[in-house]
């Protein structure tokens, strides 16, 4: 039991640091930085921030949320990332033990949390975490339960169901309704989750989505701007059927 909370408490610390790592990855890719060089600086000044600086969520409380260079406000969305990343991560350790596993887990959670936050700045879930991560849920379903054949359904359906649901949009609204994003995102999820996680994405981003929606249109009316990203409830649901997927999957069905 000692070991085991040690172990947890060691994979926390270093979640916190792939947290800090994806907010550089949040707001360097969609501007086609390199995400390696130059180090870590303010977004305000551009000042190098030291290591002593960076370190994940203290570095925030310590300096109350200003950059010790300039004393500009720093996003509170920073540390939220760090401490979302490092939740999550822990618990699907906590989850699923087996250390073979965690390097997929954890690929697969943090995408979501990079996706999620790209597209709520800039309407886009970028190809470079899609794409490779189609790859490597397929790769890793060889090391995974799930198993290369529902693997390669998952990503067949997931993206082919929402392919269809974008054409059939167009055919009928003459607009676009989905990106190729979507399409992409949805068949990562079905590379690391089957054919069943992918739906149950499907169905609680669905689900989510049309709620906050109607809530958005009550609230502002037909003349304010109800468009929202889809990215942020597709990998809320990813998260919900990652962990999961079956007990949603029961429930689902019981209310129909």
């Amino acid at each position: 039991m000692i070991l085991q909370i040690a172990i947890l408490f060691f994979v926390f610390l270093a979640a916190l640091c792939i947290g800090s790592f994806l907010n550089v990855v949040i707001h360097r890719l969609p501007r086609g930085e390199s995400i390696v060089h130059p180090r870590s600086r303010c977004p305000a000044c551009s000042t190098p921030i030291p290591w002593y600086r960076n370190i994940p969520i203290l570095s925030y409380l310590v300096q109350k949320g200003r950059c010790a260079a300039c004393a500009g406000k720093i996003s509170p969305r920073y540390p939220l990332v760090e401490a979302l990343t490092a939740i999550l991560l822990t618990y699907a350790a906590y989850w699923d033990p087996v250390l073979l596993h965690w390097p997929f887990h954890f690929y697969f959670l943090s995408a979501l949390v990079a996706c999620t936050f790209i597209d709520l700045d800039h309407w886009i879930l970028p190809d470079k975490i899609t794409l490779p991560g189609i790859v490597i849920g397929f790769v890793g379903s060889f090391f995974l339960p799930l198993g290369p054949i529902a693997s390669l359904l998952g990503i067949l359906v997931g993206g082919g169901v929402l392919y269809l649901v974008a054409w059939a949009y167009l055919a009928l609204a003459k607009r676009e309704g989905l990106g190729g994003g979507d399409i992409k995102f949805l068949a990562m999820v079905g590379a690391f989750l089957g054919v069943e996680g992918a739906l149950v994405t499907l169905i609680f981003a669905s689900m989510t989505g049309s709620v906050l929606g109607l809530f958005l249109i009550a609230a502002r009316g037909k003349k304010g701007n109800t468009a929202l990203p889809f990215g942020p409830f597709l990998a809320s649901g990813a998260a919900l059927a990652f962990f999961y997927a079956r007990p949603f999957w029961i429930w689902y069905f019981n209310l129909h």
